[in-house]
């Protein structure tokens, strides 16, 4: 099987090479200065120039077009994506005033948690139910934090 798959092999790769053509172009400059290219040197100075050409393999090109223009297209949706997801000036006003108003609030209550000694909850039954100096502590910089995140 390891054989035949390198006999197969070869015989591709001999079909290959014998699609490359190679064709003589010589190039010169004649007494005036002129660079002139032909398949029949004309001239004393004359370089001959090695240039390969292979058929174009339709598919392969179609191929790659397509590749292209789909990675093309996968850039401009994910462009466009992008630029939906961006709030406008209008929804960045009103999140700007929006975090204004909790800076507010938040550095209100943070004041009072700060000024007052005992803090309190109400419980279930409608009664106070008074917070431990660990409790207190915990409140406050769960304020200090809103306030932080909201007005910096």
């Amino acid at each position: 099987m390891r054989n035949r798959a390198i006999a197969i092999g070869l015989m591709l790769a001999v079909l290959g090479a014998a699609a490359v053509q190679a064709t003589e172009i010589y190039k010169w400059v004649d007494e005036e200065g002129n660079v002139h290219f032909g398949d029949r040197p004309d001239g004393e100075d004359v370089e001959q120039l090695k240039i390969e050409s292979r058929p174009t393999d339709p598919a392969r090109v179609q191929a790659e077009s397509q590749a292209v223009l789909q990675g093309r297209a996968r850039a401009a949706a994910a462009k466009a994506e992008a630029a939906a997801e961006q709030p406008t000036a209008e929804q960045q006003r009103e999140e700007a005033a929006e975090r204004e108003k909790k800076c507010t609030a938040y550095k209100t209550q943070l004041q009072s948690y700060v000024n007052n000694r005992r803090l309190y909850r109400m419980g279930n039954d409608g009664e106070r139910e008074y917070l431990s100096d660990e409790e207190i502590n915990q409140t406050r910089e769960l304020a200090a934090k809103r306030v932080e995140e909201f007005c910096n």
